[in-house]
C-alpha cells in the first residue's frame, strides 16, 4: 500500500485537464505510440469535439520514480461541468490527493474554487499546478499571486507545467509520490468499497468502477449493495489500463472494476457502498445520495413513426446514463414522446446529441423547465415540472414556490456594473462580493434557477467578453409570482410551447416568443395569428400575412364591379379556409423558442 497513490485532477472547464492526462499516460508508457490519440480518456465523439469531459474515466499508471522505485498511480478523472458536481465529489472521495489545475492565462475561475473546496471537504491533499505556461498570453506571476492569496498556498509548492509540450509532467508524477499520502485501510477487515462510476458493456453487463477502502475482493465472492441490498456473484475483477486488465483480486487501497452480470446501470448507484454478503461491513460510506434532476423537458420524434425507435433508444441510453430519468408523455400538437429529467442544461444537450448521432433520431424538445411546488387552497401540495400540469383553475392556487440557486461569478472588476445589471434583470439578489486578487472580483447572487436556464450563461459570456466564469448550487425553494404563458396559433393552444414564467416577465417573454415563431412558421393561403396569453388575456400578437394571389389579373376593361365581385369571392374563400385550415409547425419553430437571441 505504501507504493500506491490515488489522485484526481480538478479544474475549471477548458483548463487543460484531458491534455495533461494524455501527457501523464505517455510518460508512464502504458500504450503503444501507434495507438495513442489526443484526449485518450474521453471516449465519446461529443467529448472530443467540445473539449469537455462528460463521463469520468480511470486509469492505473505504473511509474518508476527518479530514485528507481516502482509505484502504482491511479488517476481518477473527473467531469468538468457544474451539472456533474456529485460525480466529482464521489471521485474525490475515492482519492487521497488532487492536483488543482489553473490556466496560466485565465487564472482562478468559479469551478476551480468550487472543486477546490469540494476537495477540502473530502480531506484531500491538494497540490496547485499552473498549466499552459507555454502560451504567449501566460501570466504566471499573476496566477501565482492569485493561488497564494486566495487559496493560501506557498509559491514554492506550485508546479509549473504545459499539457501540450509535456514540460513539468515529470515534476507532477514526483509530487504525487512524495507529497500525496498513501492510502490507508485494513486488508483483513470486512469489505468496504465505494462505487464512484459505472458503464454498460453490451456483452458483460454493467462494469462497476470501485475504490476498495477495507478488505479484499475476488472472483466468486457474493457482494451486496448497501443502498438497495441487491446481491450478485462476482465474475471478474481487474484494473483499468486503457483496456480492462483482469487481476486475481482487489485489495484495500486499490482502484479497479467489478463485473457481476448486472443488467442495468440503475442498480449500481454512484456513491453506494459494496460489501460481502457473508462478512458485511458495519456501516456504509457516508455521502451517498440519489441523483436529483433539476431541469425537465419533453422529447418528441419529428416523425410519429419514430416513436418505437425513440423508446428503444431511451432504454439503451439509460443503461449508460443512470442520472437520466424519463416517463411517457403525449401532446396534442406533437403526439407521443417522453418527459425527461436532467442534471442540468449540458446534460440535456448531451442526451439530445447522443440520440441524434448514435440512434439517428430527429427530435423536438419543449422549453426546459424546473420543478415548482404549488400549494392549493385545499392545502394540497403539488410538484409539477410540466406547464401542462398547471392547475386550470388558478383561483385554487394559494402559493407557488420555485427553486433558487447560489451563483458564484468570477469576473475582471471592470465588468461589475454589467454583471450586476444582468443578475438584477434575472430577479437576482446580491449576497456579497470580494476581491480574489487585484482587479479580479468574486460576486455571489441568489437567483431563481428558471432564469439561469434560458440565456443567462450566454449573456454573461457576452458582456464579460468571455472572461466571466460561473458556478452554482441549489439552496432552497422560495415563494414566487408565477403564471402560465400559453401560445396560441390561429386561436389554438400549442401545449408544447406553454411556459411557466414570472408575472413581471410574462409580456417580454410572450413578445419574444411570438416574434421568433413569426420568423419560422411558413406563410399559408390565409392570415395566421400568433398570440401569447395568460388565461383569456392576450399579451402579445404577431400576424403572418397570407399569400396574395391577384385574382383580378384576368379582368381587363369593363365595370369596376367585376373586380369587386372577384375580390369578395376571394375574401369569403380565405375566411372559410381560415376556419378549417390547419397550421403545420416546423421543428425549427419549437427550437427557435429555446435559442438565445
Amino acid at each position: 500500500m505504501k507504493k500506491l497513490r490515488n489522485f484526481s485532477i480538478i479544474a475549471h472547464i477548458d483548463h487543460g485537464k484531458s491534455t495533461l492526462s494524455d501527457r501523464l499516460i505517455e510518460k508512464c508508457e502504458i500504450i503503444d505510440k501507434r495507438e495513442f490519440k489526443d484526449q485518450l480518456l474521453d471516449t465519446m465523439d461529443i467529448e472530443r469535439e467540445r473539449g469537455i469531459t462528460i463521463k469520468s474515466q480511470t486509469i492505473c499508471l505504473p511509474y518508476t520514480s527518479r530514485s528507481g522505485e516502482k509505484y502504482t498511480l491511479n488517476l481518477i478523472d473527473t467531469p468538468g461541468h457544474v451539472d456533474f458536481t456529485y460525480e466529482v465529489s464521489r471521485a474525490l472521495d475515492s482519492c487521497e490527493g488532487a492536483f488543482l489545475l489553473v490556466d496560466a492565462s485565465q487564472g482562478l475561475e468559479a469551478q476551480s474554487l468550487a472543486n477546490f473546496y469540494l476537495a477540502l471537504e473530502n480531506d484531500l491533499e491538494v497540490i496547485p499546478v499552473i498549466n499552459k505556461i507555454d502560451l504567449p498570453s501566460a501570466e504566471i506571476d499573476w496566477v501565482k499571486k492569485q493561488i497564494e492569496e486566495d487559496l493560501g498556498f506557498d509559491s514554492s509548492d506550485i508546479i509549473l507545467c504545459s499539457g501540450k509540450t509535456g514540460i513539468g509532467v515529470g515534476d507532477m508524477l514526483e509530487a504525487a509520490i512524495n507529497k500525496l499520502p498513501a492510502p490507508k485501510g485494513d486488508v483483513d477487515a470486512p469489505l468496504k468499497a465505494l462505487i464512484f462510476d459505472s458503464h454498460y458493456d453490451p456483452f458483460r453487463g454493467t462494469v462497476i468502477h470501485i475504490r476498495v477502502f477495507d478488505g479484499k475482493l475476488k472472483a466468486g465472492d457474493t457482494i451486496k449493495f448497501m443502498s438497495n441490498n441487491a446481491k450478485y456473484k462476482v465474475e471478474e475483477v481487474g484494473i483499468f489500463q486503457i483496456r480492462k486488465v483482469k487481476t486475481k483480486s482487489l485489495k484495500a487501497g486499490e482502484v479497479g472494476y467489478i463485473i457481476a452480470g448486472i443488467k442495468t446501470v440503475s442498480d449500481t448507484k454512484c456513491g453506494d457502498t459494496v460489501t460481502l454478503v457473508n462478512n458485511p461491513c458495519s456501516e456504509p460510506k457516508s455521502g451517498f445520495k440519489e441523483p436529483v434532476p433539476v431541469v425537465f423537458s419533453s422529447l418528441y420524434p419529428i416523425e410519429s413513426d419514430d416513436y418505437e425507435a425513440l423508446t428503444v433508444a431511451m432504454e439503451k441510453l439509460k443503461l449508460n446514463d443512470a442520472a437520466l430519468i424519463y416517463e411517457k408523455d403525449s401532446s396534442a400538437a406533437l403526439g407521443f414522446g417522453f418527459r425527461c429529467g436532467f442534471l442540468g442544461l449540458l446534460h440535456l444537450e448531451v442526451v439530445q446529441e447522443r440520440l441524434r448521432r448514435e440512434y439517428d433520431l430527429a427530435l423536438i424538445l419543449t422549453a426546459p423547465s424546473v420543478q415548482y411546488e404549488i400549494l392549493t387552497t385545499d392545502n394540497e401540495e403539488l410538484i409539477i415540472d410540466n406547464p401542462a400540469l398547471y392547475p386550470k383553475d388558478v383561483t385554487k392556487i394559494q402559493e407557488i414556490k420555485e427553486p433558487y440557486i447560489e451563483a458564484t461569478i468570477i469576473i475582471p472588476d471592470e465588468y461589475m456594473g454589467k454583471v450586476m445589471t444582468l443578475c438584477i434583470e434575472s430577479r437576482g439578489v446580491s449576497s456579497g462580493y470580494r476581491y480574489v486578487v487585484a482587479k479580479r472580483l468574486e460576486m455571489t447572487f441568489e437567483l431563481p434557477l428558471a432564469e439561469v436556464l434560458y440565456e443567462f450563461y450566454d449573456n454573461l459570456k457576452s458582456i464579460t467578453k468571455g472572461y466571466g466564469s460561473f458556478d452554482y448550487k441549489i439552496i432552497d425553494s422560495r415563494k414566487s409570482n408565477l403564471v402560465k404563458l400559453d401560445i396560441l396559433i390561429n386561436g389554438d393552444k400549442v401545449d408544447a410551447l406553454s411556459q411557466l414564467v414570472h408575472k413581471d416577465k410574462a409580456e417580454k417573454r410572450g413578445r419574444e416568443t411570438c416574434a421568433r415563431l413569426k420568423e419560422e412558421i411558413p406563410k399559408q393561403m390565409f392570415k395566421i395569428a400568433i398570440q401569447a396569453a395568460i388565461g383569456a388575456k392576450i399579451l402579445a400578437r404577431e400576424t403572418i400575412s397570407a399569400y396574395r394571389k391577384d385574382v383580378t389579373a384576368k379582368c381587363y376593361g369593363g365595370d369596376i364591379t367585376r373586380k369587386r365581385k372577384l375580390l369578395e369571392k376571394q375574401k369569403k374563400g380565405k375566411k372559410k379556409m381560415k376556419m378549417i385550415g390547419k397550421v403545420e409547425l416546423p421543428q425549427s419553430a419549437f427550437l427557435s423558442v429555446l435559442k438565445s437571441k
